[in-house]
């Protein structure tokens, strides 16, 4: 089933799967919260790894240490023959948090954690460098942010992050040639991001407070919400859904996976789409992957 797609939004309607093929000369690359990997194996994200074309893949919430996420993404593998270089960011905590990026092309460099003197990062950020075709540097960034709430500490170690995160992006920037921060990032930019933003706006991931980062990674900082920037002014498209009552059959979701990117690269993107199940029996985590081509040169 092919989405209808507009000029004006290239992500189609309901429910925004990915179908086409890659093109020519296209390089893919996505981002989900796979709420476990473990988890995710079980209810068939493999079968999803197989047929996506997908050339880098930010993960976040892996929560298993790196030789069962090896080992289950060289399962998911299999059918294909593809291989992955596989570079995570374990949690010191088990069972919580943890980033990876699995690629098809080896990373020149990996680096973890958001800086020195960060000590809230703790399975949450990591860093992969590639040499493009044209000699330059794509930084790529899988990142997870808390989830928060509101009068405790979770919440301060959160807003402790989005400080962190402001400070440390201008820096990346000036890193590499192109840099793509993707992940989880918790947080609900505009009411075009929560189906019921209005009941929300005391809950974490919808705070003023938090929204303000947002407004500046998106404004001085320098960075382009790359889904926003290609869907328009419309009402998602949605990557969350919460397993309780009808809400991903209402489509009552929140837009809270994001691709962070520089001006030039964002320039370059094409094709973004949240991949969003069929059906709810067919989910495999409580997120669904973004996933943009980007004509890398």
């Amino acid at each position: 089933m092919t989405e209808a797609t507009t000029e004006e939004n290239p992500f189609g309607e309901f429910p925004h799967r990915i179908v086409d093929p890659k093109g020519e000369g296209l390089t893919r690359i996505g981002s989900v919260n796979v709420n476990g990997i473990r988890a995710a194996h079980r209810k068939g994200m493999g079968e999803w790894l197989a047929s996506r074309e997908i050339d880098i893949l930010a993960l976040q919430e892996v929560r298993a240490d790196g030789a069962t996420l090896t080992k289950l993404v060289q399962d998911m593998a299999e059918p294909t023959g593809k291989t992955w270089h596989i570079h995570e960011h374990e949690a010191a905590q088990k069972g919580r948090a943890g980033v990876a990026i699995i690629s098809t092309q080896a990373p020149v460099a990996t680096r973890t954690g958001i800086g020195e003197g960060h000590p809230e990062d703790d399975g949450r950020w990591i860093e992969a460098d590639y040499e493009l075709g044209d000699g330059s540097t794509l930084t790529v960034v899988s990142v997870y942010v808390h989830s928060g709430e509101v009068g405790t500490e979770k919440q301060e170690h959160k807003m402790r992050f989005l400080q962190y995160m402001l400070e440390y992006l201008p820096k990346l920037a000036e890193h590499a040639d192109h840099v793509l921060v993707m992940g989880d990032l918790n947080v609900g930019h505009t009411e075009l991001d929560i189906k019921n933003w209005k009941g929300n706006r005391k809950n974490s991931g919808f705070l003023p407070e938090e929204r303000a980062y947002f407004d500046q990674y998106f404004g001085e900082t320098g960075y382009v919400d790359v889904a926003r920037s290609m869907a328009g002014e419309v009402e998602g498209p949605y990557t969350w859904w919460s397993y309780r009552g009808k809400a991903f059959d209402n489509d009552t979701g929140w837009r809270i996976d994001y691709q962070m990117a520089t001006p030039m690269l964002a320039e370059l993107a094409s094709n973004a789409k949240v991949d969003r199940a069929l059906d709810y029996s067919l989910r495999w985590s409580d997120h669904a992957p973004l996933m943009v081509d980007y004509r890398l040169p």
